[in-house]
């Protein structure tokens, strides 16, 4: 059981792989700091992982640090495979299903950046996200031998480089962003004559490691996060777990950070999600797209005012359209204007649903009115969302037929069959 004695002293082992690596190199906090040594010490326990963690090591610019982190770390984990610019073939020939290397991608920026080939940098991101759980082989048809040949991916992996990584790599890893050293901040040189100490506590953590690796195998941590998170941080909060003392309350320090700082929109979609609500907040139920771009275009740190052609134009209809369109939300006719012309625009109605399941403050506002059985979406107290259908009580329904009705714009239902009138949709009025 968890917290029964074993040769090595956990916790103490820990604190001082953790005082290793940060001599030698400044982490941004000591959340980033935690989360890269219980990394560490998770891929010497491959074999019992549901999920191979990636640990992203990134930067805006050069020289804060990234390579450093990756020396380090080299150093440290179990089976190193330390490369760069690494083929497709090469890289899933090089990872054994019994012993698992922890991969050290460096430069990965060179694989991903605009001048990389774009099918090799696909490939290698398919290999990696595969690669994240157990049972999804690289596939292939060995004409020599005329038969498929199948290759394991899962292996826990560090991915360094300049910028941002793709999205689906992202979302499976831990993410540290480095950046400079200021003048008071030092850290001693890392030379070759150091990395023998380092060998021996790499192997005094795998000793470890396997001591505990009964624990480790066995035992469900409560995680302060879920879904594709808690995936992610469920072998860095085992090792926390195991090794005792304060480790385990700082690792679910680490990970509440890291979900405070992944909660803000990710990705150019979701904050315009985002930035259309803080419009519909004003009170409005339908604009125009020119009319919401306008809006949008005026909202204080927003950065539609400078999407298009290298910032020096707003974002335009075409592209309001195309980010909105992953998530269902299509510009639809509105009233008819002078002369009998119909103009595009959107419905704060079609957004209700879309928030509900991407912006997390909405969905807390969901979970737990829909806890207390309350209407979800309230919305006397949430006139930004006064359009939507309330998502405890369904869509409206046709008051003769009982069946979905179609929402016309705010207000405004019929049913195509049965030819039943417009009427009122709950919380509106006329």
């Amino acid at each position: 059981m968890i917290g029964q004695d074993y040769p090595e002293d956990g916790a103490a082992l820990l604190d001082e792989v953790a005082g290793t690596i940060g001599r030698y190199v400044i982490l941004p906090d000591d959340h980033a700091l935690d989360a890269v040594t219980l990394f560490v010490a998770a891929t010497h326990a491959q074999t019992v992982w549901e999920h191979a963690t990636r640990l992203v090591i990134k930067s805006p610019l050069k020289r804060c640090g990234k390579s450093r982190l990756q020396e380090v770390c080299r150093e440290l984990v179990h089976n190193p495979l330390p490369t760069t610019n690494i083929s497709p073939a090469a890289l899933v020939r090089s990872i054994g299903e019994q012993d698992p290397p922890s991969i050290i991608l460096d430069e990965a920026d060179t694989i991903w950046g605009p001048k990389a080939s774009k099918e090799a940098g696909e490939d290698i991101r398919g290999i990696l996200n595969s690669g994240h759980s157990r049972g999804w082989p690289y596939v292939r048809w060995d004409a020599a031998k005329g038969r498929l040949e199948r290759c394991p991916t899962f292996a826990m992996a560090i991915i360094g480089g300049i910028g941002d990584m793709p999205d689906t790599i992202e979302d499976r890893a831990l993410i540290v962003v480095m950046r400079r050293r200021l003048p008071h901040e030092e850290v001693a040189p890392f030379r070759a004559r150091v990395k023998p100490s380092l060998h021996g506590l790499r192997d005094r953590l795998h000793v470890w490691v396997e001591d505990v690796m009964p624990d480790l195998a066995v035992h469900e941590p409560d995680s302060p996060v879920d879904d594709r998170a808690a995936d992610v941080w469920e072998s860095i909060l085992c090792v926390a777990d195991v090794a005792g003392g304060e480790w385990p309350d700082r690792a679910r320090a680490a990970c509440k950070a890291a979900a405070d700082v992944q909660d803000s929109p990710d990705t150019a979609g979701e904050e315009l999600l985002a930035d259309v609500r803080r419009v519909f907040q004003q009170g409005e139920r339908f604009l125009y797209s020119t009319a919401l771009i306008d809006r949008l275009t005026k909202l204080p740190d927003a950065p539609w005012s400078e999407w298009r052609r290298g910032g020096r134009e707003p974002i335009n209809q075409r592209g309001l359209a195309s980010l909105l369109h992953p998530f269902g939300v299509r510009p639809r006719n509105g009233r008819q204007g002078p002369g009998g012309s119909v103009r595009k625009g959107y419905y704060a109605a079609d957004f209700g649903e879309v928030w509900a399941r991407y912006l997390s403050d909405v969905a807390e506002d969901v979970a737990e009115e829909n806890a207390t059985g309350q209407m979800a979406l309230d919305l006397r107290k949430q006139p930004n969302v006064a359009d939507v259908a309330d998502v405890a009580g369904g869509t409206p329904r046709c008051d003769t037929c009982n069946r979905p009705m179609i929402v016309t714009e705010p207000g405004q239902t019929r049913h195509p069959t049965c030819g039943e009138a417009t009427r009122q949709w709950r919380g509106h009025e006329e």
